[in-house]
């Protein structure tokens, strides 16, 4: 199987929110073969565009398991901020 173009097609999938589409084929590709990091860093990706982020976390750090330096470094970072931050200005208000 020609995973980048898989990878393309995805990619257009996430891009055309078809997401439990892009979820279905990011599983078939990890049954087939779980060390691809792309399909972790894709499948982390439509998790934060759903805004789960434990299972967009969780999906990034298997990525960097696989590649340390797969793009789900800064991707999984980005989540963690984003979960860490918060306006003191909103509070007591």
């Amino acid at each position: 199987m020609d995973f980048e173009e898989k990878f393309k097609e995805i990619r257009s999938l996430i891009a055309d929110e078809k997401l439990e589409e892009a979820i279905s084929e990011l599983d078939i590709i990890i049954s087939q073969d779980a060390n691809q990091d792309t399909a972790f860093y894709l499948k982390g990706n439509v998790y934060r565009k759903k805004q789960d982020w434990r299972l967009a976390i969780n999906n990034y750090t298997y990525a960097l398991e696989i590649n340390p330096e797969s793009p789900a470094s800064a991707a999984r970072t980005m989540c963690v901020e984003i979960l860490n931050f918060y306006d003191i200005t909103m509070y007591n208000h």
